[in-house]
């Protein structure tokens, strides 16, 4: 799958040329479409399903340096009266803040990020360290291990130092009952 192809595939789900088109129209800092629903919107589509199967949520990053909660609700606020119109749970993260939450809520230690894509590179699995943005013109993708393993419909953990080996087979389980055709590799 070539960066065009992904891009042309995430595009055929309604639901995330909106996001992207609302993330342009903010103008939100660092601001990415992020995760699962773009790995699983292709997955959808190279199996022939609704291009919305199985997508529990829509996630967004960007990356303030104000980490008030105040400031995060703000953004979260507007992005969703924004999208209110699309009916789908839409998650949006300052990753400038997740430090001060995650230890707390999953126990695992979780240090300052300085942009967005730092937290793509924090996901359970390779497949879903997907980032897609429309700032200008062209659509910037941010893939730090390219397309093969969502073209070949491979789950792999992604090792990073808030890795939690549960949490990454709880995961795949779930993607496992939705897409039988997945690989999923082993957490260990």
């Amino acid at each position: 799958m070539t960066r065009d192809e992904f891009v042309a595939s995430v595009l055929q789900n309604h639901i995330n040329a909106a996001i992207i088109d609302e993330l342009r129209r903010l103008a939100l800092s660092d601001g990415w479409l992020v995760a699962g629903c773009l790995a699983q919107t292709a997955w959808n589509v190279l199996t022939g399903r609704p291009v919305d199967h199985g997508i529990a949520d829509y996630d967004v990053f960007y990356f303030d340096p104000d980490t008030s909660w105040e400031a995060e609700d703000s953004v979260i606020r507007r992005l969703q009266a924004g999208l209110a119109h699309l009916g789908a749970r839409i998650e949006i993260r300052n990753q400038a803040r997740v430090h001060l939450w995650y230890p707390g809520k999953h126990g695992l230690p979780y240090p300052p990020l300085t942009r967005a894509t730092d937290g793509i590179d924090r996901f359970l699995t390779k497949n879903t360290q997907l980032g897609i943005r429309r700032p200008g013109g062209e659509f910037e993708v941010y893939a730090p291990h390219g397309f093969d393993d969502i073209a070949k419909l491979i789950v792999r953990p992604n090792r990073a130092p808030n890795f939690s080996a549960a949490n990454y087979e709880a995961k795949a389980a779930r993607w496992k009952a939705l897409w039988p055709e997945l690989t999923v590799m082993a957490a260990e």
